[in-house]
C-alpha cells in the first residue's frame, strides 16, 4: 500500500507542539539542538513554552513547523526503522515543502532552518502591514468560483487564488482593496467569506520582493538527491531535480498552493491510499479526506502515534 508523507503549514503551530517527542527521543532532541544552533537562538524554548503570539509570527512559525515535522521524522528513522524512501513520495503545505523536502534528503535540518528563516522575513517585510489582506472562501466553493471572485476583487487591486486547499475551503490574497472588492462580490454570489488573520498577503503577486530574496537564498543552497519525490505546490507534479526544485520554490512564494489537485493527482495517478500528516495538528488530514475521500489519513504528533504506524509499514 503506497503512503505520503505530508507536511504541514502555517496555522497548525501551537506551543507546546513537539514536546513529547523532545521529552521521549533523543533523536528529537538532535533536532531541535540543530535548528536552535542554526538560528542562533533558542527556537526550542518558544515551541515548547510560546507565547502563541511570538510562535505565530511567520518568521518564527516557519523553522518551528519545520522542526518538529523533522524530529518526528528523525524518530521515525532512527528508533523504528522508517524513513521518507518508505514512501512513493512526500509533500508539504506552503513551508511545510520544505519539511519535505528536508525528510526527504535534499536539504540538511540546518539548511532548511535558516532558508525558513529567511523566507518568514522576506514575507513580513514585503508588504507593509494593513495593506494586504487574506480571506477564506468556505462552503459550496470550488476553484472556478473563487477564480470568478478573486478576478472581480482584482478590479479594485491585486487579488489572486492562493490556496486551493478542498472544494469548500478556497483562500484568496491580494491587497486589501482588492479583497474587500472580492468579499463584496463573493457576497453577492451566495459564497460565505471570511477575512483571514494573517500578517501579510502570502501567495499573491504582491509576495514578488520575497520571491527575488529566496531566490538568492535557494541559489547558495545544496540540494541532495531525494529519496522520495516531491509533489510540488505550484505544478502539483512530482519533481526530484534540484535545480527545477530550486525554480519551483522560487514560484511558490507568489505561487497557487495547489493542494486539491496534488492529493488528487497522488491518490489516482500516484496510487497512494495512506496520507501520513507529520508534525503539528491534523489540518491536512483533514483535507485530504475532502479530496480523496477513499485514502486513509494519520496524523503523528505524539510518541504512541510514531510506534503505532511504524507497526503498520
Amino acid at each position: 500500500m503506497s503512503i505520503s508523507f505530508i507536511f504541514p503549514g502555517q496555522g497548525s503551530q501551537a506551543p507546546g507542539m513537539g514536546k513529547s517527542l523532545h521529552d521521549a527521543f533523543g533523536a528529537a532532541r538532535e533536532v531541535f539542538q540543530e535548528v536552535d544552533e542554526a538560528l542562533g537562538e533558542k527556537l526550542s524554548k518558544l515551541i515548547f513554552e510560546g507565547p502563541a503570539d511570538d510562535l505565530t509570527l511567520t518568521a518564527n512559525a516557519q523553522p518551528a513547523l519545520m522542526a518538529v515535522s523533522l524530529a518526528a521524522m528523525r524518530v521515525l528513522d532512527r528508533e523504528f526503522g522508517v524513513g521518507a524512501g518508505k514512501a512513493a513520495f512526500v509533500a508539504g503545505h506552503s513551508l511545510g515543502e520544505y519539511s519535505a523536502l528536508a525528510a526527504a534528503g535534499a536539504l540538511s535540518v540546518t539548511d532548511a532552518a535558516r532558508l525558513l528563516r529567511t523566507r518568514g522575513n522576506a514575507m513580513q517585510a514585503a508588504v507593509p502591514v494593513g495593506e494586504g489582506a487574506m480571506a477564506a472562501l468556505i462552503g459550496k466553493v470550488d476553484v472556478a468560483l473563487a477564480e470568478e471572485i478573486a478576478a472581480k476583487g482584482a478590479e479594485a487591486g491585486p487579488c489572486v487564488v492562493a490556496n486551493d486547499n478542498n472544494v469548500g475551503n478556497v483562500v484568496i490574497s491580494g491587497s486589501k482593496a482588492g479583497i474587500d472588492a472580492a468579499l463584496a462580490y463573493a457576497k453577492e454570489k451566495g459564497a460565505r467569506a471570511i477575512a483571514l488573520n494573517v500578517s501579510a498577503p502570502f501567495h499573491s503577486p504582491l509576495m514578488q520582493p520575497a520571491a527575488d530574496a529566496m531566490a538568492e537564498a535557494l541559489a547558495g543552497a545544496s540540494i541532495a538527491p531525494l529519496a522520495a519525490p516531491v509533489v510540488a505546490n505550484v505544478t502539483a507534479r512530482p519533481v526530484n531535480e534540484p535545480t527545477t526544485i530550486r525554480k519551483l520554490l522560487v514560484e511558490q512564494v507568489t505561487g497557487r498552493v495547489r493542494w486539491r489537485e496534488s492529493i488528487e493527482w497522488m491518490a489516482t495517478e500516484g496510487s497512494v491510499a495512506r496520507f501520513i500528516e507529520v508534525g503539528a495538528g491534523k489540518q491536512l488530514s483533514g483535507m485530504v479526506k475532502r479530496n480523496a475521500p477513499d485514502a486513509e489519513t494519520l496524523a503523528l504528533n505524539e510518541p504512541a502515534d510514531l510506534e503505532a504506524f511504524a507497526k503498520s509499514v
